[in-house]
């Protein structure tokens, strides 16, 4: 178990003399405490995997420094950094039963093999694999195999995190869930330092404490799940996190207001003159209802409604900018205009794609 801190951790697979926005990852000073279940969120190509890669050993970082403990482990293997990782698709030993698949990370240790049995019985009975022990590991279904993957992993006491790349991809959905809520209760129950790498945001926010979101190789925001919902500090945040994200609006803002097609919408704080960037607002749809039309709302086109059981949600289009509103329970658009009225309480305002903090 390790409190892992990287220090100016940068990577190029084109070498260090590479120009710096080339960079895979780009650099990143951090800490991840010992025991927290974190989550790297972010699309292919983001650089998370790389990052993952990076604390693992697997490869060896153009710049700066990876401490474990505050023990430098930058230029030491994986087997060194004593680092337990579960990949998309999991490698398991097929000749071999369960009980030899998860014997054998010990075994190559030389531990002796009245220890050995103690920890495999310890890590099947909490991966409910006790059953098939003595079976063959063929013909598992693909969670039995990514839950083999696992306790070979877990069943080294001397682990000091556990990093997940990705591993529910290839799990059929109706048993993503489960799997996703025994790794919760095996993070409680071992108190591991455990990474997982994904692109799914509901895997990031229902399986860690907290989500570090990576765009084009940089670390965005990092925070719970209702901090990045509640305030994204960047716009790939909030568009990335939700479902619908964010809308990103362009606007000019002066004072207590924003103006968005040659409407006012007001603002719960204030902001100075903001020249020489890229002014946007955001809202979440949750906080915009569709109303009728009416002089004191800003007007848009209904193009369709979703009804996701649970709410509905109306695209509607303002100029060229498509936004998503929430249609409030028994409110009926009648005809292709609607009104938009904006809770100000949740209107960010951005400044070159970040956070811009008004005053109250």
């Amino acid at each position: 178990m390790a409190r892992i801190d990287l220090v100016d951790l940068a990577h190029s697979y084109n070498g260090n003399a590479a120009a710096p926005e080339t960079f895979a990852l780009k650099p990143v000073t951090m800490t991840w405490r010992q025991g927290g279940a974190y989550a790297l969120l972010g699309p292919s190509g983001c650089g998370k995997t790389t990052l993952l890669n990076l604390i693992s050993g697997i490869i060896t970082p153009s710049r700066g420094k990876i401490l474990f403990d505050g023990t430098d482990v930058t230029p030491l293997s994986t087997q060194k950094r004593n680092i337990a990782q579960v990949f998309q698709f999991p490698v398991i030993y097929d000749t071999m039963t369960v009980g030899q698949n998860l014997a054998f990370p010990l075994k190559n240790r030389g531990v002796q093999k009245a220890e050995i049995a103690k920890r495999v019985a310890e890590i099947a009975k909490l991966l409910e694999l006790t059953p098939h022990l003595n079976r063959k590991a063929t013909r598992l279904t693909a969670d039995a195999k990514q839950k083999i993957s696992l306790g070979r992993g877990l069943v080294r006491s001397d682990v000091a995190a556990v990093l997940f790349d990705e591993p529910l991809t290839v799990i059929d959905p109706e048993l993503k869930w489960q799997l996703r809520s025994k790794l919760k209760a095996l993070h409680r129950e071992l108190d591991l330092t455990m990474i997982y790498v994904t692109h799914d945001q509901t895997e990031a926010l229902t399986f860690a404490d907290t989500v570090v979101v990576m765009h084009d190789g940089r670390v965005v925001q990092s925070g719970t799940p209702a901090e990045l919902f509640e305030n994204p500090a960047h716009t790939f945040v909030g568009y990335f996190i939700g479902s619908p994200g964010m809308n990103i609006v362009p606007a000019q803002v002066r004072g207590r207001e924003a103006q968005i097609d040659g409407h006012v919408i007001a603002l719960n704080r204030s902001y100075g003159r903001l020249n020489g960037a890229k002014i946007e607002i955001g809202v979440r749809p949750e906080f915009v209802d569709v109303a009728a039309p009416a002089p004191d709302l800003l007007s848009a086109k209904i193009e369709r409604i979703d009804d996701l059981g649970r709410m509905r949600f109306a695209r509607v289009r303002v100029g060229e900018t498509k936004l998503a509103a929430r249609v409030p329970p028994g409110f009926a658009p009648s005809g292709e205009t609607a009104g938009l009225r904006f809770d100000p309480a949740h209107v960010h305002v951005y400044a070159d794609s970040l956070l811009v903090e008004g005053t109250a």
